[in-house]
């Protein structure tokens, strides 16, 4: 999931800020996660800004290890429980980019917490990243509301990565995948993920963006 990139990118987090280990600076400060997060992200690739974020998912960590091919879907999908442990949500099925079927994102935290007073505020500051040119902040607010530093939602999507949820179209537990989808996948960089077989399924594309940190407020 070019991680290599997104590792040199987390060297500085982002140039106007510093680190929460620097108690000299006045500056926003932030602190490294030991391993990259991923944010699925819903908004128009062009906008610094916009709502909805309350749609939006976190994968604390990598998802696409521990899941499961579509050719592969009926074998090791026993009682809903993929191998690696997790449980599919048949009415919320996450398909990457080389026809994995992964684990649903968590809620993506929208609240920050001041250490100093205990205090919980209505927003969240993350550094964000596609891997490319744009290492920025992403400001979520607890009514959906988003704004990027600098750049657009497209800067700070990693294109490799693909996503994609699909959702029954006509009632519980009728969309569901067949190995015959895998002939469909792998999908390019910057494409929208297919559509599978079954007419039962409806599909919602998801920007992927790395997540390399978030902010300390002491």
């Amino acid at each position: 999931r070019g991680t290599a990139a997104a590792t040199t990118a987390a060297t500085t987090l982002y140039p106007d800020a510093a680190l929460a280990d620097d108690p000299g600076s006045t500056e926003m400060k932030f602190q490294r996660y030991p391993q990259l997060r991923f944010i699925a992200a819903l908004g128009d690739p062009k906008a610094s800004s916009g709502t909805g974020a309350d749609k939006w998912g976190l994968w604390r960590d990598d998802p696409g290890p521990r899941g499961v091919y579509l050719r592969d879907y009926d074998r090791k999908f026993k009682d809903g429980v993929a191998p690696g442990g997790w449980t599919l949500d048949k009415d919320s099925i996450w398909i990457e980019e080389h026809g994995l079927v992964m684990p649903s994102p968590g809620d993506l935290p929208k609240r920050s917490l001041r250490k100093s007073s205990k205090e919980s505020l209505p927003y969240k500051r993350y550094v964000v990243t596609g891997a490319r040119d744009v290492t920025t902040v992403l400001t979520l607010h607890d009514d959906g509301r988003w704004e990027l530093a600098k750049g657009s939602l497209y800067d700070v999507t990693h294109l490799p990565c693909r996503s994609a949820r699909y959702t029954p179209s006509s009632g519980s537990g009728s969309c569901v995948p067949t190995a015959e989808d895998q002939s469909v996948f792998p999908v390019k960089p910057g494409a929208a993920m297919p559509k599978l077989a079954n007419s039962a399924c409806d599909k919602q594309d998801y920007a992927v963006l790395f997540v390399l940190g978030e902010e300390v407020l002491n």
